[in-house]
């Protein structure tokens, strides 16, 4: 899709497991900036895995992953850290600060790494929080916040320090349609206004073809397929089409690979 140098993150032959349980065996892809990508798979593929390899929280036994041209098992501790400071990450169930007012939650990580005054700061997080549509629920707590609220707001904390590089964890999760179709807009509007680069890690098949540029399905610690989201709906492969159409019949099985049940009933 993109040559190496267009490329924010690249990811070139990861293998990485789990003790005996192999992850990714030789995993390669790209993410181009300014644009929106998808990384779909059923659970236990490897999303998240791959989330905390991009974040330098695990290291590959094989391969790389280099985010803006450098190798991020290969940095420093302080290099990582100034790394991560280009990076936005929405946490899984939005993973507020369940303490601090919604205001401050946004204002956390504009205190933590930068000298900004409290006055500047003040005007920075609520034109975040304007963005996502929450300025007026700035002195909230976050168990007065619904669901899509709460995923908004982490959405205003994950742009605060404008990151080159915005990380979803399954954003879509456990939200209603109307919460769900809100943040769904709000991702894809704040990858272009902002003109940041972003991963969208999900299960969430007809949500992610309306908002992203390019889709990789991961299955078996590799890609299996990629394209847009009319290459992927156009496809004929049975494992992209038993996904895309959530058939319980295909390549992926509903039972764990065992021995036949009339063996483990004593009947065989």
């Amino acid at each position: 899709m993109t040559h190496v140098d267009d490329a924010l993150v690249v990811v070139e032959g990861v293998h990485f497991s789990y003790g005996q349980r192999k992850v990714f065996d030789g995993l390669e892809l790209r993410i181009p900036r300014g644009k929106v990508c998808a990384v779909l798979g059923v659970s236990g593929c490897g999303k998240t895995t791959l989330l905390r390899l991009i974040g330098g929280q695990l290291r590959p036994a094989r391969g790389s992953v280099s985010v803006d041209g450098q190798v991020v098992h290969r940095l420093s501790a302080d290099a990582l850290y100034e790394l991560r400071k280009k990076m936005g990450m929405m946490f899984q169930a939005g993973g507020l600060f369940s303490d601090l007012t919604v205001f401050d939650n946004v204002a956390f990580a504009v205190r933590e790494h930068t000298d900004l005054p409290e006055d500047l700061i003040y005007d920075l997080v609520l034109m975040k929080l304007n963005a996502v549509g929450l300025r007026g629920a700035h002195r909230l707590m976050p168990t007065e916040l619904s669901g899509g609220m709460a995923r908004r707001v982490a959405l205003a904390r994950a742009i605060a320090l404008d990151p080159l590089l915005i990380i979803y964890d399954e954003p879509f999760a456990g939200l209603d349609p109307i919460s769900l179709n809100v943040v769904a807009n709000l991702l894809r509007k704040l990858n272009d206004a902002l003109k940041v680069t972003t991963i969208v890690v999900t299960y969430d098949v007809h949500e992610s073809l309306k908002v992203v540029d390019y889709i990789y399905l991961i299955d078996g610690g590799k890609v299996i397929a990629q394209g847009t989201p009319q290459d992927l709906q156009q496809s004929t492969d049975p494992f992209v089409r038993q996904f895309i159409d959530a058939r319980p019949d295909g390549p992926v099985s509903f039972h764990a690979d065992c021995r036949h049940y009339a063996a483990d009933l004593g009947l065989a």
